[in-house]
């Protein structure tokens, strides 16, 4: 792969072509090994999971903020965004990937990434998962936005999450209803984590398309 991106990689355990994909993008201060554990019962997937390219102890971030946490400094983003659009398209073309079955998933920043990806890929990815993200306005205004006729997002949030406040969870659902995605909400009572309820959720979404590849 010819990325700036450091990423883990973990292969199918069946061996073939065309074969689904899930991108994994962890949240500020994490690193790549993060998130594997929400994608376990998917071994028939490619799995590959993003490090942030910015170094914020202990880990890593996908973006700067120079004030409110969680909202992207502009120029950075945009990049990262662009980064991250070819490093996906590359890794269809190097691993010969199912175009048609393409999924990313985020939490906390990595859902930030997540949602916008859904935006200006659009249908190139299947299924969007984000955890307690949301779509930043300035994505939602000025970005050139891609039909998501032919995909679909998941959206999660804690009721008492005030890193990522819940309110924002809530305008990137109605967001994404109104843009006309085929959007899944679901509302947990929790902080900003993920709950065993929630994961159990985001497993069945994804697999709702992948019944053969799940063991």
């Amino acid at each position: 792969m010819n990325s700036p991106y450091e990423y883990f990689y973990k292969a199918p355990k069946v061996a073939g072509e065309n074969l689904p994909a899930i991108f994994l993008f962890h949240g500020l201060g994490s690193n790549e090994q993060d998130l594997l554990q929400l994608v376990e019962p998917f071994e028939n997937c490619h799995i590959f999971s993003l490090q942030g390219p910015i170094q914020h102890k202990p880990g890593y971030a996908f973006y700067t903020f120079p004030e409110e946490e969680g909202k992207p400094e502009r120029a950075v983003f945009d990049k990262v965004i662009q980064f991250t659009q070819a490093f996906i398209f590359e890794a269809i073309q190097e691993f010969n990937l199912d175009m048609e079955k393409i999924y990313v998933v985020g939490f906390n920043q990595g859902a930030v990434v997540a949602q916008t990806l859904a935006l200006v890929m659009g249908s190139a990815i299947r299924g969007t998962v984000a955890l307690s993200g949301y779509i930043p306005e300035f994505v939602a205004v000025e970005y050139n936005k891609l039909p998501m006729d032919k995909s679909k997002i998941f959206i999660s949030h804690g009721e008492y999450d005030y890193v990522y406040p819940f309110v924002w969870g809530e305008k990137s659902a109605t967001f994404f209803k109104d843009y006309g995605a085929d959007v899944t909400f679901k509302t947990y009572p929790d902080g900003h984590g993920v709950t065993p309820e929630n994961l159990q959720d985001l497993v069945a979404f994804i697999a709702s398309d992948l019944v053969t590849t799940i063991n």
